[in-house]
């Protein structure tokens, strides 16, 4: 995979499993609580961004982030969303993040790759993390504020993966996914060279998909022939859009495209 000392090491700061960089945004107003799982066998804290008008409307779509803490891209995140919904870009809808723990466990599957070890434990916790969302989290969320029927979810880098992992192994999942250079290098590219049998058996269901590539070479090869098996093969009720960003970097390109990102995801004309 990495074939020199210096990509190795290079590699090891672009995309580690452990480490997210931390900004300096302002932490908008939001609520915070804990949530036992079950599913990863510990406490994680969620923290959830509520739209102005929460209290006069009936209902809000959900927007799901992992790395979703407060220190890491949940008050970017907020306060994007609440610019766009003040000046109408988007809809209103509620955001929920979940802080990470173990990064690198929860957010990658299956690899039989050692060098993939390098980068983050090879436990395929990715399927906990799942069922800790969709069976624990999406159910408290939904009995505690008011939500609707829609939801999608958000993720760069090895987040990225895990929301491309879910498209494409639990597709009914969400309605909308937003994949940002997804580290689709993962387990050999498996998911990029297997994208063409998962869209053989994908539901005939109406569902978004968001994504980009930036510069980054291990993640653009990757992003670029995942919309080719697109153009060939999107299921007919899969509505999507593939964003190339070549003058973007891996640490760049969240900011870069979030806004778009948002705007294409939840708007339905698009």
């Amino acid at each position: 995979m990495k074939n020199t000392a210096f990509y190795l090491i290079l590699s090891f700061f672009i995309f580690s499993c452990g480490v997210k960089q931390i900004y300096n945004d302002p932490i908008p107003k939001h609520d915070n609580f804990t949530i036992e799982s079950q599913y990863v066998n510990e406490t994680r804290i969620i923290n959830v961004w509520l739209p102005p008008n929460y209290e006069n409307t009936n209902s809000f779509p959900v927007l799901y982030m992992p790395d979703g803490g407060i220190k890491e891209d949940f008050p970017h995140i907020a306060n994007t969303i609440s610019q766009l919904v003040k000046s109408e870009k988007i809809p209103p809808i509620i955001l929920v993040g979940i802080e990470n723990t173990e990064r690198g466990r929860d957010l990658t599957g299956f690899s039989k790759i050692e060098d993939d070890e390098k980068y983050c434990p090879l436990t395929d916790g990715a399927k906990n993390f799942r069922n800790f969302i969709t069976e624990e989290l999406i159910t408290k969320i939904s009995k505690e504020y008011k939500v609707s029927a829609k939801k999608g979810i958000i993720g760069e880098s090895l987040a990225g993966l895990f929301v491309m992992e879910t498209f494409f192994l639990e597709p009914e999942a969400f309605d909308f996914y937003i994949a940002i250079d997804p580290s689709l290098w993962w387990n050999n590219h498996y998911l990029e060279r297997k994208a063409i049998d998962y869209l053989h058996n994908f539901p005939q269901k109406s569902k978004k998909l968001w994504f980009a590539g930036s510069s980054a070479k291990d993640i653009s090869i990757h992003t670029n022939n995942l919309a080719k098996s697109l153009e060939e093969d999107a299921p007919s009720k899969l509505i999507w859009k593939y964003s190339d960003e070549p003058n973007e970097k891996h640490h760049t390109i969240f900011r870069a495209t979030k806004e778009k990102a948002i705007i294409w995801s939840l708007n339905e004309n698009n």
